[in-house]
């Protein structure tokens, strides 16, 4: 990794932390990371010539696998025809009009450039239609590094938040009540006060490791949404055409009044979205006087990637393939954690999984926060070291794409038994 490590040198000179996302910094490994050169379906390969196994896929969104070949032509077919034009254009009526055909949640949608945009757009709307102020989010779910997110949890299940992060106020954290994942009880007293626009929920969490909400957990929030005027939001930004093509609430079958997407919608490129009924949608400007706006909301190239990709994975036994492949993969390193006695174990939905430093089932943050961090760094480490790249932080999901192959996760299968020999 020299090359890198001298291009992490450079990096830090004129750029904070010499990274432009925190995570990928590699602190939480006490490591430094490598820099990636080129990437090519379930692959990556650095300055150094190295070549790694990707479970990450840009955090989700290379489904597909990276500079898939269908994807590069339609962004070269399309960019002859401009970048971004800050007016409106085909592709965006045509995904849109795709987005609410496949989420029955969404009547109407807004095209953005972030999942951290499509976020707080939807609690501003949120608030905006209910006239109310507060919000409440769970511990270890994350919207993004909007202020009303970075909020952690007050000393009892209904107290209001304390910032997380220098910067934001207390008067916004004051608007925000953190508590815990999957806890009715903390739900309960969370509402008492009221003036609640909005709950705000993962309904499966990755970012705290790959953890799913109880179903009868989500039914309450939506029939509590519903009892009190409150917004009830999914952050699908992960999840979306990622755990199924229509995301979690297909799966526990709970409709949310809002949903927020991003990533896979992108086929690779920045983009984000928010969509829900149309009653609360018609409050965004310039219907309503919920005002959001965005220079490159909705580019031609973000769009006709999208849609592309939106179309690949339509295809018959497109998400049946890859839940079989992530599967067959969680399966194999469950019997290895078993074989040799690993307090160890993975899950998964969709082309998305967890690794745990656990046997028992998780609920939440606390859980993964007892997780042993001297296990999963010798684990990452490892791993890495014989080319297989997992997310540098136990309290990330892993993704496999429909490029990664049996031999990839049978090498990767391979190179952790002989890690879990050594334990």
């Amino acid at each position: 990794m020299k090359n890198s490590k001298k291009l992490f040198l450079q990096a830090n000179k004129y750029i904070p932390g010499g990274v432009n996302s925190p995570v990928r910094a590699f602190s939480s490994v006490n490591s430094s990371p490598f820099f990636v050169k080129r990437a090519k379906g379930q692959y990556l390969f650095d300055e150094d010539g190295n070549k790694y196994i990707d479970f990450i896929g840009s955090w989700g969104a290379q489904i597909l696998g990276h500079s898939d070949d269908r994807i590069l032509k339609v962004l070269n077919k399309t960019m002859k025809d401009g970048i971004t034009y800050g007016a409106p254009c085909q592709n965006e009526v045509l995904i849109a009009k795709k987005v609410c055909q496949i989420y029955k949640s969404i009547e109407k949608i807004r095209m953005v450039n972030s999942g951290t945009e499509a976020t707080m757009s939807a609690i501003r709307l949120a608030r905006g239609y209910t006239g109310k102020d507060k919000i409440i989010k769970f511990n270890g779910c994350y919207h993004g590094h909007g202020d009303s997110f970075l909020i952690k949890a007050g000393s009892g299940a209904s107290t209001f938040g304390t910032p997380d992060s220098l910067g934001v106020t207390k008067a916004n954290a004051r608007n925000t009540i953190s508590i815990e994942y999957n806890n009715i009880d903390a739900v309960n007293n969370a509402i008492k006060g009221g003036d609640i626009a909005s709950i705000i929920i993962e309904p499966i969490a990755g970012n705290m490791n790959f953890i799913r909400a109880r179903k009868s957990f989500l039914q309450y929030l939506r029939k509590v949404c519903t009892k009190n005027n409150i917004v009830l939001i999914f952050d699908e930004v992960m999840t979306g055409f990622r755990v199924s093509k229509a995301g979690a609430q297909h799966i526990y079958n709970v409709i949310p009044d809002l949903t927020t997407l991003g990533k896979v919608l992108g086929g690779g490129l920045p983009v984000g979205a928010f969509g829900g009924k149309r009653e609360i949608m018609n409050h965004i400007a310039p219907l309503g006087s919920v005002y959001q706006a965005g220079t490159l909301s909705g580019n031609p190239l973000a769009m006709a990637a999208g849609l592309k990709t939106l179309e690949i994975i339509s295809e018959k036994n497109y998400f049946r393939d890859l839940s079989k492949k992530t599967q067959y993969f969680v399966s194999r390193f469950n019997d290895i954690c078993s074989k040799y006695k690993l307090d160890m174990s993975a899950d998964s939905e969709g082309g998305m999984f967890g690794i745990y430093l656990t046997k028992s089932k998780l609920e939440n943050l606390k859980d993964i926060d007892k997780s042993p961090k001297h296990i999963f760094l010798d684990f990452f480490n490892y791993m890495l070291d014989h080319g297989v790249f997992f997310a540098p932080s136990m309290y990330e999901a892993g993704f496999i794409s429909s490029s990664h192959l049996k031999k990839d996760l049978d090498y990767t299968i391979k190179i952790f038994e002989n890690w879990a020999k050594q334990k």
